[in-house]
């Protein structure tokens, strides 16, 4: 069988102290098992609204900040949601939101943006707890556990099979 188009999964992401960074590039490497998926990796500050179009699945990640969104990711949505509106319908995501302790804000936030979109969710938003409290535990680079870096990389492998096999 000859595919007629390779599938692009793309997957933005804003990090801060590094926990973010690496839950994303264990999703890759775990999604670039699958080669005839192009796994496309960009910091949301990077991307532009022809990078979304292009897209026929995505990963949206970053940290909670303040109760919501990192700003470079709600950048992210302030230059592109107008322009792809009506263009990436039904399309499939997955939400990642690293928070210290909550998260739930930002997930439910980060929701509505993607609902707007009109994309469809592929599994519940992953909440990453790093259970940083004071000021300089917040500002600390993170390490995430294996285990949790485990998950990123089966849920990467998951995501590219299923959007290679048309499941989404």
């Amino acid at each position: 069988m000859t595919l007629l188009h390779k599938p692009v999964l793309l997957v933005v992401y804003a990090s801060i102290t590094g926990a973010t960074r690496s839950w994303v590039q264990s999703f890759c490497h775990g999604a670039a098992d699958e080669s005839a998926v192009t796994v496309r990796l960009l910091q949301a500050a990077d991307v532009c609204t022809e990078d979304v179009v292009a897209a026929d699945a995505y990963v949206f990640a970053c940290p909670e900040t303040l109760g919501s969104m990192v700003g470079e990711m709600k950048s992210f949505f302030d230059r592109t949601y107008y322009p792809v509106l009506d263009q990436v319908n039904g399309r499939p995501y997955l939400l990642v939101v690293c928070a210290g302790s909550d998260g739930e804000p930002t997930v439910r936030q980060m929701q509505r943006i993607l609902t707007g979109w009109r994309l469809k969710p592929v599994a519940e938003a992953r909440l990453i707890k790093t259970h940083a409290q004071t000021p300089e535990a917040i500002l600390a680079s993170k390490e995430l556990d294996e285990a949790l870096l485990q998950d990123a990389e089966e849920a990467g492998r998951a995501m590219a099979s299923a959007l290679l096999m048309g499941i989404f």
